[in-house]
């Protein structure tokens, strides 16, 4: 009845809509005054601890790890350190200072950052078109937040974004180094670097912001960031990477800037005015340029 093709879209859909919901169960899970730190660090331990089950299953991967250099163990911390520990630290803390359309928004900024940063590390100079995304982007941006008028808190909250977009575009760059030199598959990259980077976060969470007594709901809703929008998610989005192209790819990933509003919107009560939308859209477009590396017939 489906296609692989087809099967794949559905199946990359189902990812990015599990993604967007995230959000939403962080903020309530924040509601509920669950340190963001430490909600930060169960969630990935957790996912961590899903994983490593597929990891000890493939053959021979001890024997992998032995081999690897020193150089890759220090990439593969620092990897972890900055995915990880920085970037989720800082969403979970900021979503819990500003709108998860406002993170959202700021995170997505990763695209232009990285795609300035990969040419001085990475000899990977931006294309006349992406540069023209990262103007829409831009225009996307400003359109959203004029005028601005922000609070302490939420200027304090766009801060934490900013260094976890930057620990973001910096993951970015050192997932691909690691990825492009082919000697680990991404399987084993992702667990060791979750492993070190959830451990990390959530040992930082507990000694800064305590350990609280949880109630089901709240665990029930750590479980499922854990298992089914991260463990789960990661792994079938990997497996549709086999089949869909990295147009396809990120035209879905990019759905999750309008679904993400519209689920804070319905479930939160989230403010989401016609500028907003426009601006979000504008700045969705831009984001899609910004990540294609070359547009057909162009060099």
């Amino acid at each position: 009845m489906f296609t692989p093709h087809l099967r794949a879209v559905l199946q990359a859909l189902l990812v990015a809509f599990l993604w967007s919901t995230s959000w939403v169960l962080i903020k309530i899970g924040l509601s509920h005054d669950i340190p963001p730190l430490t909600f930060a660090g169960l969630r990935y331990t957790l996912a961590f601890l899903c994983l490593l089950p597929l990891f000890l299953r493939r053959p021979g991967v001890f024997v992998l790890l032995r081999e690897q250099p020193h150089s890759t163990w220090i990439k593969l911390v620092v990897l972890g350190l900055l995915f990880y520990t920085a970037t989720q630290g800082a969403q979970f803390v900021g979503l819990a200072l500003l709108p998860a359309a406002t993170v959202n928004l700021l995170l997505v900024c990763t695209a232009v950052v990285v795609a300035l940063l990969g040419a001085w590390f990475l000899a990977e100079r931006p294309t006349r078109v992406q540069w023209g995304g990262i103007a829409i982007y831009l225009i996307g941006a400003v359109v959203y937040f004029y005028p601005a008028a922000l609070a302490g808190e939420q200027l304090l909250g766009i801060l934490v974004v900013a260094g976890g977009v930057l620990a973001n575009a910096g993951s970015s760059l050192l997932g691909r180094a690691i990825n492009r030199d082919g000697t680990l598959p991404s399987l084993v990259i992702t667990t060791v670097s979750m492993g070190i980077g959830a451990v990390v976060l959530l040992a930082v969470g507990v000694i800064t912001q305590g350990m609280p007594v949880l109630a089901p709901t709240e665990w029930l809703i750590i479980v499922w960031l854990a298992v089914v929008n991260t463990a789960f998610a990661f792994t079938l989005w990997n497996h549709t990477l086999r089949t869909l192209t990295a147009l396809e790819s990120s035209l879905i990933n990019n759905t999750m800037l309008i679904q993400i509003p519209v689920l804070a919107w319905v479930f939160l009560g989230e403010v989401l005015t016609p500028k907003a939308i426009l601006a979000l859209v504008v700045a969705g477009v831009g984001i899609l340029v910004v990540q294609f590396k070359r547009v057909p017939g162009r060099s």
